[in-house]
């Protein structure tokens, strides 16, 4: 029989013909790009745009239902397609949060398409039964606006149509409060209790984007990508998938050790957390490459030690051996890392392709009960939700209760990363993660022909376009919508 998570030893195998780049990627990348001391911008004061002045189709402006604002509500017909749109006028191009104030008096969520300029920057977002037509609540969708005239519109994708609609809230296209980077807001990361916790102490979720296998499709990761994932995505975290074998590491430690270094200050210079992913896959055993990492992990903490946007994945996805022996290999790991960087949090692979044992028939008990003997660290997880079910979920619901977790890698189709999205399995992912501040980062940011690779084929080879969801296949339109929402970011 088939074992769920074998995937991981075939499935990115053997692209090897795609060309890499690398020397052209590391003339790019070796010195970051410096940015300019300047004074934080101010936030752009909201503008709320009532429903009941905007272009309506297929709807109609009703008062009945007490609680909204201004003079009424848009009702929806219940049909697919019906809309609202608005006209926001922005003083100046830039990121904002558009937050739409809403009553559903019924059980089902009335998803809706939120679209900019035409473009989509929310595919099918839930709008949820609120308990009664009289109880609003709203939802936000981050997206970009141009400088002067834009529109904005809400369509219905079912046939019940949308909820009813008060209004729509924008700072019009002004930064985000205070103008910071994810890393600006946060500073250095934590482990506190089970969650991952900010420079305040307060629990937070990263959401961003692994790399494929960087001797593979290092094209895909240039500055214009870099920027779009950072500015379009508005991605906290970037994990670096450097493969030990198949092809990487081991093949040239040189090379590959300092095109990590590039991509670590690439992303520092765009404010992103980085995770060094030491891709460990075949053999399955991490104490095979426990030298290789002592030298790697080494040098990399050296260089950048005094960063405060670090992760280290120190095994990504160990198989056919014990938890006691990946417990070993990282309690001798995890020292060589911590006599040059002691805040950093470590990232430790679970059993079974990081299924915290699921799959090879185990589970978390084995790590609650015998845990790795170090601070300030984490365990991850692993799924392909048109594979992995009920039994994964209920497990990492169950781990993050007792355990720090971090999933570092997820797909919405099955384990080979390929075949059709489960966007509703997905999202039950997504909303427990979301539920429990798991942070994630979604398997992949290339444009391998799989389905799980976001980008459309040839896109890193033309070298974009990047931005937007003209380039990107259905999982990636997927994926980059629920990476543009992103966590508060609290501060006190």
């Amino acid at each position: 029989m088939e074992t769920p998570m074998r995937r991981a030893q075939f499935w990115l195998r053997s692209l090897g013909g795609v060309g890499t780049a690398v020397t052209a990627l590391l003339l790019g990348l070796t010195v970051a790009p410096s940015a300019p001391a300047a004074e934080a911008p101010t936030a752009a004061a909201a503008v709320t745009h009532e429903a009941e002045n905007a272009v309506i189709s297929q709807g109609v402006v009703e008062s009945n239902h007490t609680g909204f604002t201004g003079s009424g509500f848009v009702n929806y017909n219940n049909t697919a397609g019906s809309y609202v749109e608005w006209t926001v006028d922005a003083a100046q191009a830039g990121s904002t949060s558009l937050t739409i104030r809403f009553a559903n008096g019924t059980t089902a969520s009335r998803p809706m398409d939120i679209t900019v300029n035409g473009a989509v920057a929310a595919t099918a977002r839930a709008f949820p039964g609120t308990g009664a037509w009289t109880s609003w609540t709203t939802t936000a969708v981050t997206a970009t606006l141009k400088a002067g005239a834009n529109t904005i519109r809400a369509t219905a994708t079912t046939a019940n149509g949308g909820p009813n609609v008060d209004s729509l809230t924008t700072d019009a296209g002004g930064p985000a409060p205070g103008g910071k980077t994810p890393v600006e807001i946060n500073g250095q990361l934590k482990v506190c209790g089970t969650k991952l916790c900010n420079q305040y102490g307060k629990p937070i979720q990263l959401r961003g984007m692994s790399t494929h296998g960087l001797q593979w499709y290092s094209q895909c990761v240039t500055s214009g990508s870099l920027d779009a994932l950072a500015t379009d995505w508005n991605a906290d975290v970037l994990r670096i998938s450097m493969y030990i074998q198949e092809g990487g590491y081991e093949t040239n430690p040189r090379k590959f050790t300092d095109l990590v270094h590039s991509i670590i200050e690439q992303a520092t210079a765009r404010g992103m957390y980085a995770i060094v992913d030491w891709h460990m896959l075949s053999p399955g055993d991490p104490n095979y490459n426990l030298s290789r990492a002592k030298t790697f992990f080494n040098e990399i903490t050296q260089r950048h030690a005094n960063k405060n946007n670090l992760l280290y994945e120190i095994a990504n996805e160990p198989s056919g051996v014990s938890w006691a022996k990946i417990k070993s290999y990282a309690e001798q790991l995890i020292p060589v890392i911590r006599q040059n960087d002691p805040d950093t949090p470590v990232l430790v692979g679970t059993r079974a392709w990081s299924s915290l044992g699921v799959s090879e028939d185990s589970n978390e008990t084995e790590i609650v009960n015998n845990p790795v003997n170090a601070s300030n660290i984490m365990y991850t997880f692993h799924f392909y939700a048109a594979s992995h079910g009920t039994e994964y979920l209920n497990t990492l619901s169950r781990a993050a209760d007792k355990l720090p977790m971090f999933v570092t890698e997820f797909g919405t189709q099955t384990a080979s990363g390929d075949g059709g999205n489960n966007f509703t399995r997905s999202q039950q992912y997504i909303d427990l993660m979301a539920s429990k501040k798991i942070s994630w980062s979604n398997w992949n940011y290339s444009d391998d022909e799989r389905s799980g690779a976001v980008f459309k084929g040839g896109t890193c080879d033309r070298n974009g376009p990047w931005t937007g969801t003209g380039p990107l296949k259905p999982a990636g339109v997927w994926v980059r919508d629920r990476a543009r929402t992103p966590d508060d970011f609290p501060t006190s």
